[in-house]
């Protein structure tokens, strides 16, 4: 198995999909460093595991905590030695206008999504440099392609992702790592229940266009398969992925169609 004993750091693991991915990286006997905000959650996940869940490394932190993530950093090399596959999936969505939006409530998203996966990336990149050896996956999103309605400060912390991973892709690439980003249409996840609303409080009810989405299940296939083949961008989803494409040939046309859509 490609994945078998392989050092695989995933965040935002207590939950959603990178809960899901746990459970598949699991079954290919990698080996796990687990984190999220939500350390009984993790516990929970770790003894889901059916492979030897006791070599499952938790490793709670906030990804808003950029002080801590270079110590935690160390914690992990010194126990490992290395990583051979860090999977930046942590992050939380928005549902609200531009305008009502609490400029608080912009940082603590870009906090989470941007700069907590870049920080914690630029701390575990120098072994993967050493090694000569790496591969960084990043959970973005359709809304890091394309923009729409009640997601300002989201979209702009995917699209932010995508300008940073697109540079570090093409700088690394002659020390033989590897990035690959995901850029899904909805997943049936939490995700719109935690989102933050215009205060900064969750929305606390789900999207009814979640309910249509792919399971975390097939996504996390798709996410294997894609690793393992090295892919540098995915595109996923249902026609909602066709956007990226009527935004680049028809703009105008995308622009009518996106203010009018139902994008709870």
């Amino acid at each position: 198995m490609y994945f078998k004993d392989k050092i695989v750091w995933i965040t935002g693991a207590s939950s959603g999909v990178g809960e899901v991915m746990v459970y598949a990286f699991n079954k290919q006997q990698a080996q796990l460093i687990i984190s999220s905000h939500e350390p009984e959650e993790l516990e929970r996940v770790k003894n889901n595991c059916n492979f030897e869940p006791e070599n499952i490394f938790v490793l709670p932190f906030n990804l808003t905590e950029h002080d801590k993530i270079p110590d935690l950093v160390k914690t992990v090399i010194n126990k490992f030695k290395k990583v051979d596959i860090l999977f930046n999936i942590g992050g939380i969505s928005q549902r609200a206008l531009a305008k009502d939006t609490l400029i608080d409530v912009d940082k603590r998203i870009m906090d989470i999504n941007y700069f907590g996966t870049v920080i914690l990336t630029k701390a575990v990149l120098p072994e993967m440099i050493k090694n000569k050896s790496g591969h960084i996956a990043v959970m973005t999103s359709l809304a890091g392609q394309f923009a729409i309605p009640l997601r300002s400060a989201y979209a702009a912390s995917k699209h932010a992702l995508h300008g940073f991973f697109e540079t570090l892709r093409a700088e690394v690439y002659k020390d033989n790592i590897k990035v690959t980003l995901f850029s899904p249409a909805y997943i049936k996840t939490n995700i719109a229940i935690n989102a933050l609303t215009k205060d900064g409080s969750p929305q606390n009810f789900d999207d009814p266009s979640l309910k249509k989405g792919t399971s975390p299940e097939d996504f996390a296939k798709l996410a294997l398969k894609s690793i393992r083949k090295g892919k540098e961008e995915v595109i996923s989803g249902g026609k909602e992925k066709y956007g990226v494409y009527l935004k680049r040939f028809f703009p105008k046309l995308f622009s009518r169609i996106i203010r009018n859509a139902d994008v709870r």
